[in-house]
């Protein structure tokens, strides 16, 4: 390359100016370079925004989740109540009232309320009828007790 001096001041500015263009496309395609794969801000941002909004999906989710889930095992729960009841002879009524967080703890508390039941479960022994006296109908049940007690 041959060098050739600078005549005017035009001519100093346009080769400066070249310089200048070139440096700065350098540092442009060695900065591209050096941050190539990296995310703009504005990206972050909105990678940052769904991230957040898909956050806040899945706490919700599984909010859904456990509310089913308690739902599930109270069903249940009821279910083998009810089950246990039917199997010990306790009437529909008292299977709620049974306690115990697996089945071997309802099954025993249902053992303990039967027994407790079957001893003041007896029905009382009276007709309803209240004892008509002097009469045809209260000599015939007089007659009817001795002879019982008889045999």
């Amino acid at each position: 390359m041959e060098f050739k001096a600078i005549e005017t001041q035009e001519a100093l500015d346009a080769i400066i100016k070249d310089r200048i263009e070139r440096a700065k496309k350098s540092a442009a395609d060695e900065a591209a370079k050096k941050y190539e794969g990296w995310v703009s801000p504005e990206d972050a941002k909105k990678t940052a925004d769904q991230i957040a909004a898909l956050t806040a999906k899945v706490g919700e989710s599984e909010t859904q989740i456990a509310d089913l889930k308690a739902k599930n095992s109270a069903y249940e729960i009821a279910s083998v109540k009810t089950r246990i009841a039917h199997e010990i002879g306790l009437p529909y009524e008292l299977a709620q009232r049974l306690s115990g967080a697996n089945e071997d703890e309802i099954r025993k508390d249902a053992e303990t309320l039967s027994k407790f039941a079957a001893h003041h479960q007896a029905t009382p022994d009276f007709s309803g009828e209240t004892p008509e006296k002097d009469t045809k109908n209260a000599a015939l049940r007089e007659v009817l007790r001795s002879l019982n007690n008889e045999v």
